[in-house]
């Protein structure tokens, strides 16, 4: 029996356990930059097993699991995201969110479960296994500036020579994994707009300067960045999320707070929609006679998946499509930005999708949605799909 075949057996036998941890996990989300239980979850999982378990940010709780392999190889990373989203969950699942107000809404339970088990399994192959395998288990992906960046800045992967990682997404069942190259997820910014003009009666408008509508004028005008600013053949999307102006039917504003989003898939972009933006604003000032704020944040970079690292991916994949997946194929670049991005900008790799959707469900919850929810069939679909590359990727002769 070869190693793949002893890697995907004890999967195999491990798979209720490691839907017992994504249940665990679910069941006790945590926020970004607070995942202090969570952290301490995946330490014990780790006690007294042959590895090295260390703790690189400081403040942050990104856990780095080194296993040693005894024959040469390289050190690859592997990387999984922990944190939960500030979202009620909606579900009626016996092992829904104990945390109010607090979801694992993105299936980073899963993600977790996954590579927990993932190593567990290649820790028992260590004597076979070629090289160095580091297991990142990552804080904070949702909140900004993101784990992923601390966790670089740390230089825990000074020596990591390529990198990969995954997610669960219920556009397609387990069946179906899905892989893109080049600038694949788009970067994002996020903003808030604070204007500040003078409030008045509503009968007597002409003595005031209208904070609402400068700020409905803004909302208006900013959508033109990109349908007038930026070149038709480069993805823009600038997204208003929230408007907040309370008060009454006879008051004009005083005040009113913006806040929204931009995302592209060319960094370049991205800076042109900020400074675009920033244009925008500065004309409703003039127009409008208002003073305002602009906190504009650079969020996570466009996420370049290496192109010689993806088609590895998609080779070592096509060779295992019909055994634990049935379906791999190539999709268009994605909308959604991930911090993974900051990986892949100093090591070379790849990040690609298992599909989750729910059985017999036609329109599933997506991402991020209250009633959001993970086929657990994907949960092996993950962790076999990191084996296959580790596996194929850890040999000093895999270096092309």
């Amino acid at each position: 029996m070869n190693i793949k075949d002893i890697l995907f057996e004890k999967l195999e036998s491990k798979e209720q356990e490691m839907i017992k941890h994504r249940r665990y996990l679910h069941q006790h989300p945590e926020l970004s930059f607070e995942e202090e239980q969570t952290a301490q979850y995946i330490k014990d999982y780790y006690k007294g097993k042959p590895v090295n378990v260390t703790q690189p940010v400081e403040g942050g709780h990104a856990v780095i699991v080194e296993i040693e392999g005894k024959l040469p190889g390289k050190t690859i990373g592997l990387r999984a995201d922990f944190d939960a989203l500030p979202i009620k969950e909606e579900t009626d699942f016996d092992f829904k969110s104990e945390n109010e107000g607090v979801m694992h809404a993105c299936g980073h339970d899963a993600h977790t479960a996954s590579l927990l088990t993932l190593a567990d399994a290649l820790i028992e192959i260590r004597e076979q296994l070629p090289g160095t395998v580091k297991i990142v288990h990552q804080h904070a992906e949702e909140q900004p500036p993101g784990g992923a960046q601390q966790v670089m800045q740390s230089g825990a992967l000074d020596d990591v020579a390529e990198i990969y990682g995954l997610h669960v997404a219920p556009v397609v069942g387990p069946e179906i994994i899905a892989y893109n190259k080049g600038n694949a997820f788009s970067g994002s910014s996020v903003f808030t707009l604070k204007i500040k003009g003078v409030g008045g009666h509503a009968a007597s408008p002409h003595k005031t300067n209208d904070a609402l509508v400068a700020g409905a004028n803004f909302v208006s005008t900013v959508q033109t960045v990109v349908s007038r600013r930026i070149d038709p053949l480069e993805m823009g999307v600038v997204t208003i999320g929230s408007f907040d102006a309370p008060g009454k039917a006879n008051v004009i504003q005083d005040t009113v707070t913006i806040k929204g989003t931009a995302r592209y898939l060319n960094d370049e972009v991205g800076q042109k929609m900020y400074e675009e933006i920033e244009k925008v604003v500065k004309s409703v000032a003039v127009g409008f006679d208002i003073d305002y704020d602009l906190d504009y944040m650079f969020g996570y970079p466009v996420l370049y998946n290496h192109p010689k690292e993806t088609d590895k991916v998609a080779e070592i994949l096509s060779e295992s499509q019909g055994s634990y997946f049935q379906q791999l194929m190539e999709m268009p670049p994605v909308t959604g930005s991930e911090d993974f991005a900051y990986y892949l900008k100093e090591i070379p790799g790849s990040f690609y999708v298992v599909g989750c959707k729910p059985v017999g469900v036609k329109d599933p919850y997506m991402n991020h949605h209250p009633k959001f929810e993970v086929n657990e069939d994907a949960l092996i679909v993950a962790a076999k799909s990191l084996g296959d590359i580790a596996l194929n990727r850890l040999p000093l002769d895999s270096v092309e």
